[in-house]
């Protein structure tokens, strides 16, 4: 068999397996096979020394035809079998735009910080600004920058986490009262400032207590302060969460750092003022402590108490969310529980 005739039979046989090949990789075997370092026409380029010079030419471009083909038809087919692979993936993944969406389950917002959120744009439309103190606060600034020494009998009523003797964890948010105070600058105007934040006491876990908790600081000071302005924010904070019908009463209390100190107690939600086993039959439940500041708690701070006065006041925000959502375990709040987070989507309140 002469060349022209091998051409010839490689280029009939060479297309027939171009036509065959109906993958990709069957197609890249076939492409090794006609056009490869191994393939017969790379053979033939190999052995020109063998032809006579005057056929050289000829022989050569004949060999560069036929592989130019092959490549051709090559990749025409890796085309074709590649939009063929496209439309079929087109096809199983097709959409119907005219189905209904699926509907897309959003996340719920947990009820503190619903109250939080709620009360901080609250006092800031008041003109209070928001601060946020250390949870690992110190003594100093958490007691006694509070007027409560380290051998005042108020400190046994504090169940403190001690990490050493001068660092704990806080029990209140007092101690941001007591940066904020000291610091400020009172020929640019008034202090009025609130401190949410974390909370711990050494308290065992049960449906009304938790070792960790939210509170709300809030403290105002400035010239000629008195308890007619305490009684009204308070009034109407609890109006503002409650509802503006819920009834509300101060009664004399005790906390070192404000004297006269006050607790704010709201109509029991349950009774209506009635009386029952929720309010201990009083109709009447406690929301919230405060009082004046103590001149104590100004001189510690570096303020003239001849001169400046305020108020001060704590919101349990876990006491808040309780009372307004109907909550009977506190526990809930922390359990991370879906089906009791999803009651507070904003689309169901």
């Amino acid at each position: 068999m002469d060349l022209s005739d091998k051409l010839k039979e490689l280029r009939e046989k060479g297309l027939a397996e171009i036509e065959k090949a109906s993958d990709e990789k069957k197609l890249n075997d076939v492409r090794v096979k006609l056009v490869g370092r191994k393939s017969e026409l790379t053979k033939i380029l190999r052995s020109m020394r063998d032809v006579a010079p005057e056929d050289r030419r000829e022989v050569g471009q004949k060999v560069n035809q036929l592989r130019d083909l092959f490549n051709k038809k090559l990749n025409g087919t890796k085309d074709q079998i590649n939009k063929a692979l496209v439309a079929e993936k087109l096809q199983k993944e097709k959409i119907d735009v005219t189905l209904p969406g699926r509907k897309t389950h959003l996340g719920s917002e947990h009820p503190i910080n619903i109250i939080l959120d709620d009360l901080e744009t609250y006092f800031i439309s008041m003109g209070y600004k928001v601060v946020q103190g250390p949870e690992i606060e110190t003594d100093h600034y958490c007691f006694e920058m509070m007027n409560l020494p380290k051998d005042h009998p108020a400190r046994d009523m504090q169940a403190t986490f001690y990490i050493d003797s001068e660092n704990l964890l806080r029990p209140q948010t007092s101690g941001d009262q007591a940066r904020v105070l000291e610091k400020h600058d009172f020929s640019k105007g008034p202090l009025k400032m609130v401190g949410p934040g974390k909370v711990y006491r050494r308290d065992d876990d049960d449906a009304t207590h938790s070792h960790q908790f939210m509170q709300m600081e809030g403290l105002v000071i400035d010239k000629n302060i008195t308890m007619s302005d305490l009684k009204g924010t308070l009034e109407e904070t609890a109006r503002h969460v409650f509802g503006q019908d819920r009834g509300t009463c101060l009664r004399p209390s005790y906390f070192p750092f404000t004297e006269p100190s006050v607790e704010m107690d709201v109509v029991c939600f349950n009774c209506e003022g009635k009386g029952c086993p929720i309010c201990k039959y009083t109709g009447w439940i406690e929301v919230l402590g405060a009082g004046m500041v103590h001149p104590n708690v100004l001189t510690n701070a570096g303020v003239d108490p001849d001169v400046y006065g305020g108020f001060a006041f704590g919101i349990g925000l876990d006491r808040f969310a309780i009372l307004k959502y109907g909550i009977d375990d506190i526990r809930d709040f922390y359990t991370n529980d879906v089906r009791f987070l999803g009651q507070f989507r904003k689309e169901e309140r």
